[in-house]
């Protein structure tokens, strides 16, 4: 009997062994979701009073530029993202604004979505 739960047991493990497997790869893409949600509400509720968050859209600010004209230029990443984020608006005094260091990530995940082949900057 025992012998025989044994074996019933081994091709249950590896059943949930394969699922446990097949879900992993979709773990890293609904954290990354998360994050683009995230840097959506972000820039929705602090950023919106001058730039243009999404395609296609115009700054209410001139002086700040629409968010897909950023991500848009050549050599931006998450990175070269985090790094301007990190400190865009220690200058000048008219945006002492600073982004939360963890919203950093997030903003760059949802700006990297702006990205498009081919775009044209608006200005």
């Amino acid at each position: 009997m025992i012998r025989s739960v044994k074996l019933l047991a081994l091709p249950l493990a590896f059943g949930l062994a394969a699922v446990a497997m097949a879900a992993a790869p979709h773990r890293p893409v609904a954290a990354k979701a998360r994050a683009i949600a995230r840097g959506h509400a972000f820039a929705e509720a602090h950023c919106t009073a001058c730039h243009a968050i999404t395609a296609n859209g115009s700054s209410p600010n001139p002086e700040a530029p629409p968010w897909d004209d950023i991500a848009n230029r050549p050599g931006v990443t998450a990175g070269t993202l985090a790094e301007f984020l990190a400190d865009a608006h220690n200058y000048p005094a008219a945006m002492d604004f600073t982004v939360e260091r963890r919203a950093i990530g997030d903003l760059a995940a949802y700006m990297l979505t702006l990205r498009r082949p081919g775009y044209k900057p608006t200005r």
